[in-house]
């Protein structure tokens, strides 16, 4: 893929750019299976390979400049916004969209927050986007201060642009290197962007988790349906469940799925897609991965964030029912050390997925089956 942001010295985050795509594809998995180590047995499927281009549903743009000349991406630096609105990872419904939302960051007034000065009210516009060309656009402001002009000009905006199905206003007023705050305001009757993944109409708000390639997050949730279709279960559990992506795909006539989810936002989510869904046996439940009981379940999902399970939920998994875990992860080497802390059971398949091509990045979902003498003869054979 060409990048004229690359080609000018503006952009650099691509790092992997420049390297041709099926050996980055060959790299990760290489990366993947030396840090996993030796597990006897243990059989690669082939790699998920992405798109190229255009293939992210989210831009995190950080806004500098002007009011009257915003800029839309990141930060040069001397804390000065370098504009990336026609980044090539972006699609032609995000491409279009942009620049209409830096519009109204002058319409609105809305006073792009200088980080060398500390002084200004917009930090950032935070957009996803669904494949069916609905997007969620979020504000992060320092203040409410700018919300009054922005709900003036709001119903406008969203009559010329009627592809905006989500729009709020997240508060973050310290002068730090984090994104977001604890505060969201909902500026749309609508409070939740539909996702469809996989015949799935996964419900996303403006503060839940989701892959940042929802082509890539299909076979992921595929690829866990296919291993637990295999594995027969009656009961599945899903911790770090997020709006329901595992529990969703993985319900079945006769099979109960409970997912677990710190997020109350995301387990509302959840809910609502199993409703619409009319999945009786799929429920949730708010509530710290880290702190559920030895599960009572056939099959456990876990998806974590990269600092991975811990020895505790390791321990819990030890100490568990479970025949069956489908453990999906963004970062290898935790990924590792939570193999090494599960040793009743083995790792029969694994897959890298590239969801973040042209960086070091990837997910890799590995299906683990508990240790029993005869399995264990089997894999021997």
């Amino acid at each position: 893929m060409q990048c004229g942001y690359l080609d000018a010295g503006l952009c650099g985050s691509c790092t992997h750019l420049l390297t041709p795509y099926d050996d980055q594809l060959a790299a990760k998995e290489a990366h993947a299976r030396a840090a996993l180590g030796d597990h006897p047995g243990l059989v690669w499927l082939e790699p998920v390979a992405s798109a190229e281009a255009g293939f992210r549903n989210k831009a995190k743009m950080v806004v500098g400049g002007t009011v009257e000349a915003p800029t839309l991406g990141i930060l040069d630096t001397d804390g000065r916004g370098v504009d990336l609105r026609s980044c090539g990872l972006y699609s032609p419904a995000m491409h279009a969209l942009l620049p209409a939302l830096a519009g109204l960051v002058t319409t609105a007034g809305l006073t792009p927050y200088d980080v060398p000065a500390r002084r200004g009210e917009l930090k950032h516009v935070l957009v996803t986007e669904a494949p069916d060309g609905g997007f969620l656009v979020r504000w992060v402001l320092r203040s409410t201060e700018p919300l009054q002009r922005l709900r003036k000009h709001l119903p406008a905006f969203l009559a010329a642009h009627p592809e905006v199905v989500v729009l709020s206003a997240n508060l973050q007023p310290d002068h730090k290197a984090v994104l977001e705050g604890d505060e969201e305001v909902v500026l749309t009757e609508r409070d939740t962007l539909t996702v469809a993944v996989g015949g799935v109409g996964l419900h996303l708000g403006p503060r839940s988790f989701f892959q940042t390639n929802t082509a890539v997050a299909a076979a992921l949730y595929a690829q866990a349906r296919a291993w637990a279709d295999e594995a027969s279960p009656r009961t599945v559990l899903d911790l770090y469940c997020g709006v329901g992506g595992f529990a969703l795909h993985l319900a079945a006539p006769g099979r109960r799925v409970h997912g677990v989810e710190v997020s109350g936002q995301a387990v509302a989510s959840a809910r609502t897609t199993a409703a619409e869904l009319g999945l009786d046996g799929v429920t949730f439940a708010a509530a710290d991965a880290t702190a559920v009981p030895p599960p009572d379940a056939d099959l456990v999902v876990v998806n974590p964030p990269r600092r991975g399970l811990g020895p505790e939920l390791c321990a819990a998994l030890e100490a568990s029912s479970a025949a069956t875990v489908v453990y999906s992860s963004c970062h290898s080497a935790s990924l590792a050390r939570d193999l090494a802390g599960l040793p009743s059971y083995a790792a029969r398949q694994a897959r890298v997925l590239d969801m973040f091509p042209h960086t070091g990045h990837y997910e890799v979902v590995v299906l683990l089956e508990r240790r029993t003498a005869q399995a264990e003869a089997g894999s021997e054979k």
